[in-house]
Protein backbone atom coordinates (compact mmCIF):
# COMPACT_ATOMS: atom_id res chain seq x y z
CA UNK A 1 0.00 0.00 0.00
CA UNK A 2 1.53 3.35 -1.03
CA UNK A 3 2.49 5.62 1.85
CA UNK A 4 1.46 9.22 2.35
CA UNK A 5 3.36 11.66 0.17
CA UNK A 6 3.92 15.10 1.70
CA UNK A 7 6.76 16.48 -0.40
CA UNK A 8 8.68 16.03 -3.63
CA UNK A 9 11.51 13.92 -2.19
CA UNK A 10 9.02 11.42 -0.71
CA UNK A 11 7.35 11.11 -4.11
CA UNK A 12 10.70 10.48 -5.85
CA UNK A 13 11.64 7.87 -3.23
CA UNK A 14 8.31 6.11 -3.73
CA UNK A 15 8.92 6.00 -7.49
CA UNK A 16 12.52 4.88 -6.97
CA UNK A 17 11.17 1.76 -5.24
CA UNK A 18 9.33 0.56 -8.34
CA UNK A 19 10.36 -2.98 -9.29
CA UNK A 20 13.32 -2.95 -11.70
CA UNK A 21 12.54 -6.25 -13.39
CA UNK A 22 11.29 -4.58 -16.58
CA UNK A 23 13.12 -2.85 -19.43
CA UNK A 24 10.17 -0.50 -19.74
CA UNK A 25 7.94 1.00 -17.05
CA UNK A 26 4.25 1.50 -17.72
CA UNK A 27 2.18 4.48 -16.60
CA UNK A 28 0.00 1.91 -14.83
CA UNK A 29 2.95 0.73 -12.73
CA UNK A 30 3.78 4.32 -11.74
CA UNK A 31 0.16 5.06 -10.79
CA UNK A 32 -0.07 1.85 -8.79
CA UNK A 33 2.92 3.04 -6.74
CA UNK A 34 1.16 6.36 -6.07
CA UNK A 35 -2.20 4.86 -5.04
CA UNK A 36 -5.71 5.17 -6.49
CA UNK A 37 -6.66 8.28 -4.53
CA UNK A 38 -3.54 10.20 -5.51
CA UNK A 39 -4.87 12.86 -7.87
CA UNK A 40 -2.28 15.44 -6.80
CA UNK A 41 0.77 13.14 -7.13
CA UNK A 42 -0.40 12.13 -10.62
CA UNK A 43 -0.50 15.79 -11.69
CA UNK A 44 2.87 16.30 -10.00
CA UNK A 45 4.46 13.32 -11.80
CA UNK A 46 3.09 14.46 -15.17
CA UNK A 47 4.52 17.91 -14.49
CA UNK A 48 7.92 16.49 -13.56
CA UNK A 49 8.00 14.42 -16.75
CA UNK A 50 7.18 17.51 -18.82
CA UNK A 51 9.69 19.65 -16.94
CA UNK A 52 12.45 17.07 -17.40
CA UNK A 53 14.34 16.25 -20.63
CA UNK A 54 11.68 13.57 -21.27
CA UNK A 55 9.40 16.33 -22.62
CA UNK A 56 11.50 16.29 -25.80
CA UNK A 57 10.33 12.77 -26.67
CA UNK A 58 7.76 13.06 -29.50
CA UNK A 59 4.25 12.39 -28.19
CA UNK A 60 5.23 12.69 -24.51
CA UNK A 61 3.60 16.13 -23.97
CA UNK A 62 0.36 14.88 -25.52
CA UNK A 63 0.33 11.69 -23.44
CA UNK A 64 1.02 13.67 -20.25
CA UNK A 65 -1.69 16.15 -21.30
CA UNK A 66 -4.20 13.31 -21.63
CA UNK A 67 -3.13 11.94 -18.23
CA UNK A 68 -3.61 15.34 -16.56
CA UNK A 69 -6.88 15.97 -18.42
CA UNK A 70 -8.39 12.66 -17.27
CA UNK A 71 -7.16 13.27 -13.71
CA UNK A 72 -8.29 16.90 -13.41
CA UNK A 73 -11.73 16.22 -14.90
CA UNK A 74 -12.24 13.46 -12.34
CA UNK A 75 -11.21 15.94 -9.62
CA UNK A 76 -13.87 18.32 -10.95
CA UNK A 77 -16.59 15.69 -10.71
CA UNK A 78 -15.27 14.77 -7.23
CA UNK A 79 -14.53 11.09 -7.79
CA UNK A 80 -13.04 9.32 -4.78
CA UNK A 81 -10.38 7.62 -6.93
CA UNK A 82 -9.30 7.99 -10.51
CA UNK A 83 -9.84 5.77 -13.51
CA UNK A 84 -7.71 5.69 -16.65
CA UNK A 85 -8.26 3.72 -19.86
CA UNK A 86 -6.01 0.71 -20.47
CA UNK A 87 -4.37 2.29 -23.52
CA UNK A 88 -3.05 5.10 -21.28
CA UNK A 89 -2.00 2.71 -18.50
CA UNK A 90 -0.06 0.58 -21.01
CA UNK A 91 2.05 3.49 -22.32
CA UNK A 92 5.68 2.94 -21.43
CA UNK A 93 8.98 4.70 -20.89
CA UNK A 94 12.35 2.99 -20.78
CA UNK A 95 13.39 2.12 -17.26
CA UNK A 96 16.82 3.64 -17.87
CA UNK A 97 15.38 7.03 -18.86
CA UNK A 98 12.87 6.89 -16.01
CA UNK A 99 15.53 6.27 -13.35
CA UNK A 100 17.91 8.80 -14.89
CA UNK A 101 15.14 11.42 -14.71
CA UNK A 102 14.44 10.56 -11.05
CA UNK A 103 18.11 11.02 -10.17
CA UNK A 104 18.21 14.29 -12.12
CA UNK A 105 15.29 15.57 -10.00
CA UNK A 106 16.62 14.70 -6.52
CA UNK A 107 18.80 17.77 -6.04
CA UNK A 108 16.17 20.36 -7.04
CA UNK A 109 13.60 18.37 -5.03
CA UNK A 110 15.59 18.71 -1.81
CA UNK A 111 15.91 22.48 -2.36
CA UNK A 112 12.20 22.87 -3.13
CA UNK A 113 11.14 20.78 -0.13
CA UNK A 114 12.91 23.19 2.24
CA UNK A 115 10.52 25.95 1.15
CA UNK A 116 7.31 23.95 1.36
CA UNK A 117 4.94 24.27 4.30
CA UNK A 118 1.20 24.22 4.90
CA UNK A 119 -0.05 27.81 4.43
CA UNK A 120 -2.86 29.79 2.78
CA UNK A 121 -5.26 26.82 2.94
CA UNK A 122 -7.91 28.72 0.97
CA UNK A 123 -5.92 28.06 -2.22
CA UNK A 124 -5.55 24.28 -1.76
CA UNK A 125 -8.74 23.21 0.02
CA UNK A 126 -12.09 22.57 -1.73
CA UNK A 127 -12.66 25.71 -3.83
CA UNK A 128 -8.92 26.21 -4.32
CA UNK A 129 -8.46 22.60 -5.43
CA UNK A 130 -11.44 23.01 -7.78
CA UNK A 131 -9.81 26.09 -9.36
CA UNK A 132 -6.54 24.17 -9.72
CA UNK A 133 -8.42 21.34 -11.47
CA UNK A 134 -10.02 23.83 -13.89
CA UNK A 135 -6.65 25.40 -14.74
CA UNK A 136 -5.00 21.98 -15.16
CA UNK A 137 -7.83 20.93 -17.48
CA UNK A 138 -7.34 24.01 -19.67
CA UNK A 139 -3.55 23.63 -19.73
CA UNK A 140 -3.75 19.97 -20.65
CA UNK A 141 -5.95 20.86 -23.64
CA UNK A 142 -3.21 23.25 -24.85
CA UNK A 143 -0.39 20.68 -24.65
CA UNK A 144 -0.87 19.04 -28.07
CA UNK A 145 -0.45 22.48 -29.68
CA UNK A 146 2.63 23.17 -27.56
CA UNK A 147 4.21 19.98 -28.84
CA UNK A 148 4.68 21.78 -32.17
CA UNK A 149 7.13 24.16 -30.49
CA UNK A 150 10.00 22.04 -29.08
CA UNK A 151 10.29 22.13 -25.28
CA UNK A 152 7.53 24.73 -24.88
CA UNK A 153 5.67 22.11 -22.84
CA UNK A 154 8.35 22.57 -20.17
CA UNK A 155 6.58 25.67 -18.82
CA UNK A 156 3.28 23.78 -18.64
CA UNK A 157 5.18 20.99 -16.85
CA UNK A 158 6.44 23.50 -14.31
CA UNK A 159 2.85 24.66 -13.74
CA UNK A 160 1.53 21.11 -13.34
CA UNK A 161 4.38 20.20 -10.99
CA UNK A 162 3.75 23.32 -8.90
CA UNK A 163 0.00 22.66 -8.68
CA UNK A 164 0.54 18.99 -7.80
CA UNK A 165 3.13 19.89 -5.20
CA UNK A 166 0.92 22.64 -3.73
CA UNK A 167 -1.88 20.09 -3.25
CA UNK A 168 0.47 17.43 -1.85
CA UNK A 169 2.15 19.80 0.63
CA UNK A 170 -1.02 21.89 1.31
CA UNK A 171 0.96 24.98 0.32
CA UNK A 172 -1.43 27.69 -0.90
CA UNK A 173 1.40 30.14 -1.58
CA UNK A 174 2.85 27.70 -4.10
CA UNK A 175 -0.61 27.38 -5.69
CA UNK A 176 -0.73 31.18 -6.12
CA UNK A 177 2.73 31.12 -7.76
CA UNK A 178 1.59 28.28 -10.02
CA UNK A 179 -1.40 30.36 -11.14
CA UNK A 180 1.05 33.11 -12.11
CA UNK A 181 3.24 30.62 -14.04
CA UNK A 182 0.27 29.21 -15.92
CA UNK A 183 -0.70 32.68 -17.08
CA UNK A 184 2.15 32.31 -19.61
CA UNK A 185 0.92 29.00 -21.04
CA UNK A 186 -1.87 30.36 -23.33
CA UNK A 187 0.66 32.66 -25.00
CA UNK A 188 2.98 29.75 -25.72
CA UNK A 189 0.13 27.63 -27.10
CA UNK A 190 -0.90 30.52 -29.39
CA UNK A 191 2.69 30.99 -30.53
CA UNK A 192 2.91 27.28 -31.32
CA UNK A 193 -0.31 27.49 -33.35
CA UNK A 194 0.88 30.51 -35.35
CA UNK A 195 4.38 29.11 -35.80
Amino acid sequence: MPGDINNLTQLLLQLENLPDRYDRITIGTVLEALGQRSFAPVILVAGLVLFSPLSGIPGMPTIMGILVLLTSVQMLIMRSHFWLPQWVLRRTISERNFRRTLHWLYRPASVIDRWLQPRLPLFVNRSGAYLIAVICTLMSLALPLMELLPFSATLAGLGFAAFGLALVAHDGLLAVLAIAITGLVPGLALKALIW
